[in-house]
């Protein structure tokens, strides 16, 4: 059922998401100097690269800064796996 409503779902994004690809193959320049009035610094290319680029840099940055804020969460999972292995060593020495 899961496997299904993945398909339901990726399916289409996939589809829209080629489409735009297709749709958006102009050239773009990104600039990475914004005051900057020339072009140093400036990369040229397709708008569907800088879209995708965009969103992979996003869930990347995304996931990460998740992973940091679950910190606090995994340190105490190892802390309670640890007293839990203390405790069945304890019940299994008396």
């Amino acid at each position: 059922m899961k496997r299904i409503l993945e398909v339901l779902i990726l399916l289409p994004l996939a589809i829209v998401g080629i489409a735009l690809a297709v749709a958006n193959r102009q050239a773009v320049t990104v600039s990475f100097d914004p005051f900057s009035s020339t072009k140093a610094g400036a990369v040229e290319a397709p708008l569907f690269v800088v879209l995708i680029a965009a969103i992979v840099i996003g869930v990347l940055v995304g996931g990460f800064f998740t992973w940091l804020s679950q910190g606090r969460h995994r340190r105490a999972l190892r802390e309670s796996q640890a007293e839990a292995a203390r405790l069945r060593s304890q019940i299994g020495h008396s």
